[in-house]
């Protein structure tokens, strides 16, 4: 009997050749003439990039990190807020005693926010990306049931948290939405 990689080796590359032959007669053949017609006439340049030695690899926590602090920034609107630059806060005058009171939500208005707003909410949207995250490491069968059990805890309840707070986050924008 053959190890277990040169098995799945060989049945993954059969795999992969059952399906790119399915896929190229379904291809529409305007997009395969499209992808063929110009590497047939162009070559790529063959290129080796070699990393200096003296450069470790970073490590899989670094890359993790750097992902979900990017998805916070895109989410959060950092590229609308660099560009239009609004206010962290905003302020509203009470009609009745002519206090100041400090606003989060820029109320009306689906494409304008505060900073604080897309901050607040792309936070929101991150803590439900890393509850998904935790609920796909529950289902690992080589950890102990326990971790298990507080993965899957954590990832539910975080996404729960994440959706009741994004909907009344909407809620607070547009009062009238889906009443």
């Amino acid at each position: 009997m053959r190890p277990k990689s040169d098995q799945s080796a060989t049945t993954g590359s059969a795999a992969a050749a059952a399906a790119g032959g399915g896929s190229l007669s379904s291809m529409d053949p305007l997009l395969h003439l499209l992808s063929v017609l110009p590497f047939s006439f162009l070559r790529p340049p063959k290129t080796r990039l070699k990393l200096p030695s003296s450069l470790p690899l970073p490590s899989a926590t670094t890359i993790l990190s750097l992902l979900l602090l990017t998805y916070l920034a895109v989410v959060s609107g950092l590229v609308y807020d660099v560009i239009v630059e609004p206010p962290g806060i905003g302020s509203t005058q009470d009609p009745r005693t002519g206090t100041v009171r400090p606003v989060v939500f820029l109320p009306g208005r689906v494409n304008g926010q505060y900073i604080i707003e897309g901050l607040s909410s792309g936070f929101m949207f991150l803590v439900g990306g890393v509850g998904i995250i935790l609920l796909d490491l529950a289902l690992d069968r080589n950890r102990e049931r326990s971790v298990r059990i507080s993965f899957a805890a954590f990832g539910i309840s975080s996404v729960v948290i994440s959706y009741i707070m994004a909907m009344l986050f909407i809620r607070i924008k547009i009062p009238s939405y889906l009443w």
